[in-house]
């Protein structure tokens, strides 16, 4: 997991809860690196699930809220040092579809080794898509709160139900996401 995805979640602590929060976090989960994370340093994602379920332990709120959480907080970030991939699309929606077509693509180039989630698309109707989360990481709730602050970003509204879907081939995560009204 790219060490960019460290250093913003142990910003997102140390800005909501306090630096001595962090730092108790990185010495409750005994993360081999030490928590010394750089943004283009590639770490394991179990350092990740370290961090949150110490987290998790000290605030007393269940790890997948805080991913939920830390992915509203790291698409916001994202907004702000990558404003070109936002301001190119004009809804949620075709924010979505350029996920994996070209956002992803750019990563690549930045960071071969950067092994990313797939995202697949499908369009329901006007107001109704399926967004299917492929990782060998579980954190499809970072994941719904990037997706909901992208949301808040285009000011469209959604509900978004959750679902695994189980196939011969492996497993997937579907947000089955719709336009609010």
């Amino acid at each position: 997991m790219k060490g960019v995805v460290f250093t913003e979640f142990l910003d997102f602590v140390s800005g909501s809860l306090g630096a001595d929060m962090a730092d108790d976090i990185i010495d409750d989960a005994d993360v081999a690196s030490g928590g010394a994370y750089t943004a283009v340093g590639t770490y394991p994602h179990t350092e990740m699930q370290a961090l949150v379920v110490a987290l998790a332990h000290r605030t007393g709120t269940p790890a997948p809220d805080l991913l939920r959480l830390f992915g509203s907080h790291l698409c916001r970030r994202f907004v702000a040092k990558y404003p070109e991939f936002f301001e190119a699309k004009t809804s949620l929606f075709d924010f979505l579809d350029s996920v994996d077509g070209h956002i992803h693509v750019e990563v690549h180039k930045l960071y071969p080794d950067a092994e990313l989630p797939v995202f697949r698309l499908n369009r329901r109707g006007a107001d109704t898509i399926d967004l299917d989360y492929e990782s060998c990481r579980p954190l499809e709730a970072l994941a719904e709160g990037m997706i909901r602050a992208a949301a808040d970003h285009y000011r469209q509204p959604v509900a978004i139900d959750t679902s695994r879907v189980e196939e011969e081939a492996g497993s997937f995560v579907r947000f089955s996401i719709q336009h609010a009204a």
